[in-house]
């Protein structure tokens, strides 16, 4: 059973792939071209965190191609009486074919694919942002730009995104600059492995040297969802 926890979950080839793959469906699509390769299917999303962009993107994404989607939030599951992850993951699975799961703790991610017989896919937690990240690699590669060499820039706390920026440096092969604010520095064990893989990532307290000569400038809301406090 495949799940996307996180990047680290694809091959470099799979990740390149999946890029170019998005691409000819978009492309088709967009030409008035039908396609419905899951037809018959149903996505169950199930969200803990309120979303406008991600919900709609995976509902829009089904419906396009074929599918359905069913929207699950705590509330309207036996999670808020206390039923335990692993058996709304055993439950959910005789009912669709996937699982979109946005929520807190990547932990509940690791549960839900720990016991699904379906894959799971992380639409957010407090650790990766899998999706987005993939979505802004294909808008980067949409302006004609290859990713391996690209130089990159993260200004930011080190939160989710810039976690799944590590890992994406690590399967494309880009340069990624970092610009935290000391103490929001990205997860050590992330950093290490993206490392440990060949990931040309530089980590600094100045914006100004992360942005100088990046092709590409990311940051995010200065706190996430949730952790406001």
């Amino acid at each position: 059973m495949r799940h996307l926890r996180r990047l680290f979950d694809l091959t470099g080839e799979e990740a390149r792939s999946l890029i170019q793959r998005g691409l000819e469906i978009k492309k088709r699509l967009k030409g008035g071209i039908p396609y419905h390769p899951l037809l018959g299917r149903i996505l169950g999303l199930l969200f803990e965190k309120p979303s406008t962009r991600t919900r709609v993107s995976f509902e829009a994404a089904m419906l396009r191609l074929g599918g359905q989607t069913i929207f699950l939030s705590s509330r309207d599951l036996q999670l808020s009486r206390g039923e335990p992850l692993k058996d709304t993951a055993r439950v959910l699975s005789r009912y669709v074919d996937g699982l979109v799961v946005r929520t807190f703790g990547q932990e509940v991610v690791e549960e839900l694919a720990a016991y699904a017989t379906v894959p799971v896919i992380n639409g957010l937690s407090d650790k990766f942002h899998p999706c987005q990240v993939l979505s802004d690699l294909m808008t980067v590669v949409e302006t004609g730009r290859d990713l391996e060499g690209l130089k990159v820039a993260w200004v930011g706390d080190g939160n989710n995104m810039a976690n799944s920026w590590i890992e994406a440096a690590a399967l494309w092969g880009f340069e990624l600059r970092l610009a935290c604010p000391e103490g929001y520095d990205p997860a050590e064990d992330v950093l290490s492995e993206a490392r440990s893989r060949g990931a040309r990532i530089v980590l600094t307290r100045d914006p100004v040297e992360a942005v100088s000569g990046a092709e590409v400038v990311n940051t995010d809301v200065w706190a996430s969802m949730g952790q406001e406090a």
